[in-house]
């Protein structure tokens, strides 16, 4: 096999492991929001909540844009550990929301959990944008979405203090 071929075949294989990490992760949030559909109806929802079925698709997207924006920073550079820490450090508590918030029903606990999460992303596309322009980016629109989240899941905890 040549050097070209064996470098391609291990740069498959490692951005195939972040997409399974990364939808590993999106499974575990997904497990916690198994009656999300039902009780997001339920919930009084400010005016400008996104209906219900587009989370999946949103959501979707990103894991795969932020799934890539790791491995560029992975082929990037050999410096690139606390960047990928910081990386699933951030999917972690990015899973632990869907958790706090439709199955266990705490909303001012996702609400801090967000507060978290918020700087973590910011943390972490600072890391990618300096390993790799393009990583960094990549973050962008889950930084946005993350924020527009917060903003929902404030609006939605005191709209329905009996419920979260």
């Amino acid at each position: 096999m040549t050097m070209h071929l064996t470098i391609l075949l291990r740069q498959g294989l490692m951005l195939l492991t972040l997409l399974a990490l990364t939808y590993l992760a999106a499974g575990i949030g997904a497990l916690g929001s198994i009656n999300a559909a039902s009780f997001y109806r339920e919930l009084q929802l400010p005016a400008f909540a996104p209906p219900a079925w587009l989370f999946g698709p949103v959501w979707t997207l990103l894991y795969t844009l932020m799934a890539v924006a790791a491995w560029l920073v992975w082929r990037s550079t050999k410096q690139h550990r606390a960047a990928l820490g910081l990386y699933f450090a951030q999917l972690a508590v990015n899973a632990l929301w869907s958790w706090l918030f439709f199955a266990w029903y705490q909303g001012a606990l996702a609400f801090a959990n967000i507060l978290l999460l918020l700087p973590l992303i910011i943390a972490t596309a600072l890391c990618f944008w300096r390993q790799n322009k393009l990583a960094g980016l990549l973050l962008v629109p889950y930084l946005l979405w993350v924020s527009f989240a917060a903003v929902l899941n404030f609006s939605i905890w005191q709209l329905n203090p009996g419920v979260l």
